[in-house]
């Protein structure tokens, strides 16, 4: 016996049906529909120190005095989740004036884990924009707000969780492009750089030397 298609199946009707098959399965669905939506902020910790190698010497001022001691330095983790010191450490007592180290946009002033924080959005960097943090902070500035070099942002929070992080009061600074921490020192000129020596620790006793 001769196998046939039934009639209804006829080979103009079985072409149709394979190009409605094959419109369908490439045709977006509810799903795809739902991702073209702005995407949300990236999950998980900041990562390493990517390919960015310079960073624009805008900084006009120290954040605090006129040249603090750096408690701890910047110590690039090796991977996103890996240990490091995202940041440098200055040496402030609690209630020391916390300044704007170049002009920007607050992007944040608020409480993060307890701790509170304000991050500045860099004028004249983009691709992606250039934030310094500052932290612990007692903010007197909100989001939004236009600052200039040398505008007081608040001032050291004083209390546990302030020494919990250095061996005394200190402020806690950083700088980020986009998802990349890099070394807030770099932002500074040579001349704020050479004002004084460079060292950790204070040493009881010794007077600070006086600047050229």
């Amino acid at each position: 016996m001769v196998w046939t298609w039934p009639t209804v199946w006829t080979w103009p009707v079985l072409l149709a049906v394979l190009l409605l098959t094959c419109v369908a399965a490439t045709a977006p669905g509810a799903g795809a529909e739902e991702m073209t939506g702005a995407p949300g902020p990236a999950a998980g910790p900041v990562g390493p120190p990517g390919p960015v190698t310079s960073v624009p010497a805008l900084g006009r001022n120290w954040p605090v005095g006129r040249r603090p001691s750096v408690v701890r330095g910047w110590e690039p983790p090796a991977t996103a989740y890996g240990p490091g010191h995202r940041g440098v450490d200055l040496a402030a007592p609690a209630g020391s004036p916390v300044r704007a180290v170049a002009p920007g946009r607050v992007s944040f002033a608020g409480r993060v884990a307890g701790r509170g924080v304000v991050s500045l959005e860099l004028t004249g960097t983009d691709g992606p924009p250039l934030r310094t943090t500052y932290e612990p902070v007692r903010a007197s500035v909100r989001k939004g707000d236009e600052v200039a070099a040398g505008d007081v942002l608040g001032t050291v929070e004083p209390g546990e969780r302030t020494a919990s992080h250095c061996p005394s009061s200190c402020l806690h600074w950083g700088l980020i492009s986009g998802e990349v921490y890099l070394d807030p020192l770099s932002l500074l000129p040579a001349r704020l750089l050479r004002r004084g020596p460079s060292r950790l620790l204070p040493v009881d006793g010794e007077p600070e030397p006086r600047s050229a």
